[in-house]
Formats: structure tokens, sequence, C-alpha cells
């Protein structure tokens, strides 16, 4: 793919986000505000699924690890 197909490829796709938002509607510094928290939010989103999505998938390795292994005594029945 050549330069000039993908930036128009990458014009369209912001087009694309414009029409769905209705971000093509709204004065600059609406689209400005908009922007700004939709980028924050993905950003916080991203964070915390970076930082508690590991923990969460560690503790649940650990649960399922000790449930395979967990070995009943038997000497005393």
């Amino acid at each position: 793919m050549d330069f000039k197909s993908m930036k128009n490829y990458l014009y369209w796709l912001y087009c694309q986000f414009e029409l769905i938002t209705c971000s093509y509607l709204m004065e600059p510094w609406e689209k400005l505000l908009f922007y700004t928290f939709n980028i924050s939010m993905l950003v916080m989103i991203s964070y915390t699924a970076y930082i508690f999505i590991p923990v969460h998938i560690s503790t649940a390795f650990q649960f399922f690890f000790w449930l395979g292994w967990y070995h009943h005594n038997d000497i005393g029945n």
C-alpha cells in the first residue's frame, strides 16, 4: 500500500468517525472538549486495564492451581 492511498484511507476513517459521532456539526471549541474528554477516558480505561487485569488473571490462575493440586489427607479415613 503506497503512502497516498494510506493517507486517503486514514482521512476516510476520520470522516467516518466524524459522521458516527456527529462531531462534524460541532464548533471547534466543542470538538476540542469532546476529543479531550474521549481521549482522557480512553487513557484512563487503558491504564486501569493495564494495572488491574493482570492482577485478576494472576489471582484466577492461583485459585485454579490451588483447586487442581489440592489433595485430601487419606491417612485418617
